[in-house]
């Protein structure tokens, strides 16, 4: 618990800092940071201060943030290419997507990820699947949406339930003259 206050002290700090510009302010600086301890003295308090709620980096998160920036980028194109066409090339559709993660901060992340990305939203969560709507049909690709899940629970250490099986090759068997 301690260790995560000492982080969620350090992002807040630095988070204070990035957004008030103000170094010279004592008045400022004073308040600025009794608000930073008493967030973490409630936090503190009301028992949530674990792995799951304080900010943490990883190299992992980073990538996956990389990646999905990508994907969002990649997705908004698309979503620009077939409204602003003549003919308006949208396909409506909903469908479910199985999430795999074994923590509510895994299944967040990965609903999440599906709702930045333009063109799709996570409407509803239930037993282990997302309904997902999706204004393109292209957008539909349940592999792709298996790539989000992996990824998505790996950023944020998620142990997935999903263990990826490889297929067996069907062994050789060798038949007996006579048989």
């Amino acid at each position: 618990m301690r260790k995560s206050a000492a982080i969620l002290l350090l992002v807040l700090v630095l988070y204070w800092f990035t957004l008030s510009g103000y170094f010279d302010h004592t008045v400022l600086f004073v308040t600025g940071g009794l608000s930073v301890l008493a967030v973490v003295g409630l936090a503190a308090r009301m028992n949530i201060l674990d792995d799951e709620t304080t900010p943490y980096f990883r190299f992992k998160s980073i990538g996956y943030f990389v990646w999905l920036f990508k994907e969002i980028v990649k997705a908004n194109m698309a979503v620009v290419k077939a409204v602003l066409s003549p003919d308006m090339e949208i396909s409506p559709s909903m469908f479910k997507v199985k999430m795999d993660h074994g923590t509510d901060l895994g299944r967040t992340t990965f609903a999440n990820s599906i709702t930045l990305t333009p063109g799709t939203i996570s409407v509803e969560m239930e037993d282990g699947e997302i309904l997902v709507h999706a204004l393109l049909e292209e957008m539909t690709d349940l592999e792709g949406f298996k790539e989000m899940g992996v990824r998505s629970g790996k950023a944020v250490a998620d142990p997935m339930n999903y263990v990826p099986k490889l297929a067996a090759k069907p062994k050789a068997t060798k038949k007996r003259k006579g048989s």
